[in-house]
């Protein structure tokens, strides 16, 4: 494996730059955290304020979601499911998804309507156990699918929310396929956060329900005193995630969108590495995509999601394991009168990214690049608590995948 940190700004071709970010409109997000809000379950996940980090690396100011509180569940994507099953069932029943709150949807007069219902996803975990959770929730059933390698935790919390899940010999986008062959199969319905030919509704609907944590972000910056970072670190699997937080920026900050740079690992760089051939065509990656960073193990773009960043993001970054695992640790011991975090391997990349260019001058080009500075604003996103603890221990307590 490269251990060097990789980076390309973004000189691919632009397309439909306004029209590419429409379905991230303020208005469209809403009607996701209207419903998100709905669950007894929510409440907004804190922004730490790492001030203590941001004077360390010279930097004005370091602020980080921490998705470690989201529903219980450990982790974001739960928004992005959860709202996706929303609005597809609201088109069954020819209502608006504004009409369909928690309580409606487990209500005795929709299950009659609607009847059983079948979902079926692929996961690394995280998108998994939320698709599981919120059909436990609607007393509806789920099929789940992961690839090989998955941690044992990760299935168990699955199963525990009562989908039939299992663990293929197979890489992720694999058993995307996998997923969508047994819902064909079987009357089924995926929901998939990767878009392809005749499949993006879903995925549209998975990125506007990820929008909640965005628009939590940014009123939590302003309660901070901060109009808006100047610079976004978002991580990517296969882009739902990284295009909807950068599409709602886009649609609500417009020209004066603050920087932000797309991370990934450097097994599953797809876009990183679309980025270096530069014709504006989405390159996938193959293979068996070992990471870590389990939930980034993604080797093909979310077609949606990959309009949205070759036409507005700034810089794609791909990162060696070592990164994320440096950012756990630093979240994980932080400098005195900074908060604690638990991020997991998928959560910490973005910090790990930051420390490293901003301390280490191997970085400067893309530090200047990026006009990384004593003024800068840095929002970061952890996408996730220790979901695998014993992964986590053993590389925050034993010192797994140094430098």
């Amino acid at each position: 494996m490269n251990e060097v940190i990789k980076w390309k700004k973004n000189q691919l071709p632009k397309t439909d730059i306004e029209g590419c970010i429409e379905i991230l409109k303020k208005d469209e997000i809403d009607k996701a955290r209207t419903f998100h809000e709905s669950f007894d379950q929510y409440s907004k996940t804190p922004l730490q304020d790492l001030k203590e980090l941001a004077t360390h690396i010279g930097v004005g100011g370091v602020y980080l979601k921490d998705e470690s509180y989201r529903f219980g569940l450990n982790a974001f994507k739960v928004l992005g499911g959860s709202f996706a099953i929303a609005k597809y069932m609201a088109e069954k029943l020819a209502v608006d998804v504004g009409e369909l709150g928690y309580n409606k949807l487990i209500s005795n007069e929709i299950k009659e309507k609607l009847g059983d219902m079948l979902f079926v996803t692929a996961t690394d975990g995280n998108h998994g156990r939320g698709v599981a959770w919120t059909a436990n929730q609607l007393k509806q059933k789920s099929v789940v699918y992961m690839p090989k390698g998955s941690s044992g935790a990760r299935v168990e919390n699955i199963r525990k929310e009562k989908a039939d899940v299992t663990v293929q010999d197979l890489n992720y986008d694999d058993c995307v396929r996998l997923a969508a062959k047994y819902a064909e199969e079987n009357n089924g319905v995926v929901i998939q956060d990767t878009a392809w030919e005749g499949y993006e509704d879903i995925p549209t609907w998975i990125m506007q329900g990820y929008g909640t944590m965005a628009l939590e972000a940014i009123e939590q910056l302003e309660e901070l005193g901060v109009y808006k970072p100047t610079h976004i670190f978002i991580q990517a699997g296969v882009g739902s995630l990284a295009a909807a937080v950068q599409g709602v920026f886009a649609n609500i900050y417009g020209k004066d969108c603050p920087t932000t740079t797309i991370v990934e690992a450097d097994i599953a760089d797809c876009f990183y590495r679309s980025a270096v051939a530069g014709d504006g065509k989405a390159v996938a990656v193959g293979g068996d995509l070992q990471t870590i960073m389990a939930g980034l193990a993604c080797g093909e773009a979310n077609t949606i999601g990959w309009e949205i960043l070759k036409n507005h993001s700034s810089m794609f970054v791909s990162c060696p394991d070592w990164v994320s695992a440096n950012g756990m640790r630093i979240l994980g011991n932080p400098l005195k009168n900074d908060p604690h975090v638990i991020s997991g391997e998928s959560g910490a990349v973005t910090t790990g990214l930051l420390v490293e260019i901003m301390k280490n001058d191997e970085y400067k080009e893309l530090r200047e690049k990026l006009n990384l500075n004593k003024d800068s604003k840095i929002l970061l996103f952890s996408t996730e608590g220790d979901t695998d603890p014993d992964k986590y221990r053993n590389i925050v307590w034993a010192g797994e995948c140094t430098k």
